[in-house]
């Protein structure tokens, strides 16, 4: 777990570097990725999609709201819900954003042959899937 846990630092420091300049910080990248291809979800459904406590959602969502990249608007069917839709600035940036997860991968998996990378990608999927069955089983997704 510790070796997973710099592997994540290292990646964002690695894409705040990448997005320097854009106002964009290397937490907001999965909301603008997540609301570019699900125009429209609510702030529920993408806390859910992205565990992590809808209120920092919101906090994140109002910060790029601030700068341009989204759109939070009242779900006509339930005034409490807020829809996002991605503006154009975040459709713009979108395949930097893209670009650069994508050089990351190649960059971390380097050395690594098909058949490693295959069963790292069962492995972590299969640690994944286990993390979010011990978080919904302990009422961890309360507020989502």
């Amino acid at each position: 777990m510790r070796c997973i846990g710099e592997v994540w630092r290292c990646a964002n420091l690695y894409r705040t570097a990448r997005y320097e300049g854009t106002e964009l910080g290397s937490y907001q990248d999965t909301y603008i990725v997540h609301v570019c291809r699900t125009p429209g979800i609510t702030q529920e459904q993408l806390a859910g999609k992205i565990y992590v406590h809808k209120s920092n959602v919101a906090r994140q969502l109002s910060a790029l709201e601030e700068k341009g990249f989204v759109e939070r608007r009242p779900d006509p069917d339930d005034r409490r819900s807020l829809r996002i839709f991605p503006t154009r600035r975040a459709l713009d940036i979108l395949p930097l954003i893209l670009e650069v997860r994508r050089a990351w991968s190649e960059a971390v998996l380097a050395g690594l042959d098909q058949t490693e990378r295959a069963g790292l990608e069962a492995a972590l999927s299969r640690l994944a899937g286990n993390a979010k069955r011990v978080l919904e089983g302990e009422g961890g997704r309360e507020g989502r």
